[in-house]
């Protein structure tokens, strides 16, 4: 019996943060939340500079250009602060 291998890659399609929550919506239909304190850099932007973002790669990871600061889908499923 064989088994087909998937490879799954969990790729952001949509981001939006709050005053205590950075939200992103994952292609495969789920969201992850978590706590902006998290990340002080986004903690202590405005809220213009963090509704400025891009996806990096196919949605791997999520860029803020403004603040210069990165991260990876893959590191916020994981709970890498």
């Amino acid at each position: 019996m064989s088994t087909l291998a998937v490879e799954m890659r969990p790729l952001a399609h949509n981001v939006h943060c709050d005053d205590e929550s950075l939200v992103v919506d994952l292609l495969d239909g789920r969201t992850i939340s978590v706590p902006l304190i998290w990340f002080p850099v986004l903690a202590d932007a405005s809220a213009e500079q963090r509704a400025d973002w891009q996806l990096l790669g196919d949605g791997e990871g999520i860029h803020w250009p403004l603040l210069d600061e990165d991260l990876s889908v893959a590191g916020l499923l994981a709970g890498v602060r």
